[in-house]
This record gives C-alpha cells, sequence and structure tokens, in this order.
C-alpha cells in the first residue's frame, strides 16, 4: 500500500499553480509517494496549469493517485475532467459526499451518480464516493445509506471510506473495509486515512494519523487485505500546522510498518 498526501490538508498553500508545486516538493521531501489532488486549488486550472502540475509531479517522483471532483462536474463537463485526468495521468476520482434523509433519497442519488460516473469509467476514469459520518444515520427502513450505497451502486463505482468519519458516525472503520471489499472487485482502492480524539468536553476533533484513538492494528491489515492500494492521508483541521500534521502521520505509518 502506497501513502498520498491529501491536498485539501494544504488548501491553504495551493491557491496558485506554484504555490502547488512547492507544496509537492515539500510532500516529496516528507517520504510520500504520491498525492490526492483536492478541490481546494486543482479544480481551477486550466490545461496549462496541470500541464505544469504534472511536470512537478514528475519533478518530485510523485503520481496523481486520485483527485476530488464535484457532482456538476462530472455531470456537465465530463470532457473537461477526462481531460484534466489524462493529463495527470490519473485513473480515479471521488465526490466528496452529498445527502439525503431518506432511503427513496439515497436510491435516486445512487441511480443518478451510476448514470453520471458511466462515461467516466468509459475513458478509464472510475469515479467513487466518500464518505462522511452522516452516512450512517439510520434510516426509516432500519438500514444506514452506507448501506443503501452498497446495495444501489453500479460495480464500476468505488467507495473512499474515510476511517474518521466512520469513527465520528459510531460505527466500525474495519468492518466497513471489510463489507467494501467483499462487495466486488477493486471496491476500494484509495482510503482516507485520518485520525481523531475526544477533548474534556466530549466535543470530537482531528490529528494526525497515529496519534488519536483510532485502531490502526486492525485498520492496517484490513486494508492490506482489501487490496487497498493507497492510503491517503488527510487532516481537515486541527491542532498543528498543516505540514507538520502530514509529516507526523507519515512518521508514525512508517513506524506501524507502512
Amino acid at each position: 500500500m502506497k501513502i498520498g498526501a491529501q491536498m485539501f490538508t494544504l488548501r491553504d498553500s495551493c491557491g496558485t499553480p506554484d504555490e502547488i508545486a512547492q507544496s509537492l516538493e515539500k510532500v516529496k521531501a516528507m517520504g510520500y509517494d504520491g498525492i490526492q489532488g483536492s478541490a481546494a486549488g486543482f479544480n481551477t486550472l486550466d490545461e496549462s496549469e496541470l500541464k505544469q502540475i504534472k511536470q512537478a509531479l514528475d519533478d518530485n517522483g510523485l503520481v496523481c493517485a486520485a483527485t476530488h471532483e464535484s457532482l456538476d462536474n462530472m455531470r456537465d463537463h465530463t470532457e473537461a475532467v477526462i481531460t484534466k485526468h489524462r493529463i495527470l495521468d490519473c485513473s480515479y476520482t471521488a465526490l466528496g459526499a452529498t445527502s439525503a434523509s431518506t432511503v427513496s433519497g439515497w436510491e435516486i442519488f445512487c441511480k443518478e451518480f451510476n448514470e453520471i460516473t458511466a462515461a467516466l469509467n468509459e475513458n478509464g476514469i472510475r469515479a467513487g464516493y466518500h464518505n462522511h459520518s452522516h452516512e450512517f444515520q439510520i434510516l426509516e427502513d432500519g438500514r444506514t445509506p452506507m448501506q443503501v450505497m452498497l446495495k444501489e451502486f453500479a460495480p464500476h463505482v468505488w467507495l473512499e471510506l474515510d476511517v474518521y468519519w466512520v469513527a465520528h458516525g459510531l460505527a466500525d472503520p474495519t468492518l466497513w473495509i471489510q463489507k467494501i471489499a467483499a462487495s466486488g472487485k477493486d471496491r476500494i482502492p484509495c482510503v482516507h486515512y485520518k485520525d481523531g480524539a475526544v477533548d474534556a468536553d466530549r466535543n470530537h476533533y482531528m490529528l494526525p494519523v497515529g496519534d488519536g484513538n483510532l485502531n490502526w492494528t486492525r485498520i492496517n491489515p484490513a486494508c492490506a487485505e482489501a487490496g487497498v492500494e493507497w492510503a491517503l492521508v488527510e487532516r481537515d483541521r486541527g491542532p498543528h500546522d498543516p505540514f507538520d500534521a502530514l509529516q507526523i502521520a507519515i512518521n508514525n505509518m512508517k513506524a506501524m510498518g507502512l
């Protein structure tokens, strides 16, 4: 399993192509194998700027493992999304999240997402869905949205499981890695790695991987058994400088044997 940095972590340092290139150099120096292009900074780049980013990736020996794209971009700017991923030599993208309050609402979303992503899949770009914690709410039939999606998504749609948000939703990250892997071949190529804890007032907060309460002794073997290709490190917010958070995370992950 390779280790990548989700560039949303560094969004405040990725406002321009030059800033992205400088951030990529720092990411490589930390020991990362690649990145996930974030919607922040990456989705406003034109073709010339994307080629500049690809050159910066190549210069630093990094690859773009995946991206994040909005539903609107996938649906209304399909050709641009295809072109972007060809420039970056990237075959995975994911939707950051959506929401619905009923089983039928989630089923309607799944049907739409299957149709929208089919054109990407035909062009060698597999689109997936990234969860937060609201996908573990209990719906009117007793299922969670994650269960609905696992049943209704077409085989070409993958699940980008975010282990922190699974735990935040009071579900078991390891169990969900196993469930997704069992649902079909290559269903979970990338997993979001992040950690967290609670403060004295029981408020959740994020921490670098390995510094919090998630059970990595179960998560890491489950990812290996599931055939996960990329552990993508993300820190949405937290007490550390974003670059420091990424460095602490990869140091801890290497100490875990990854």
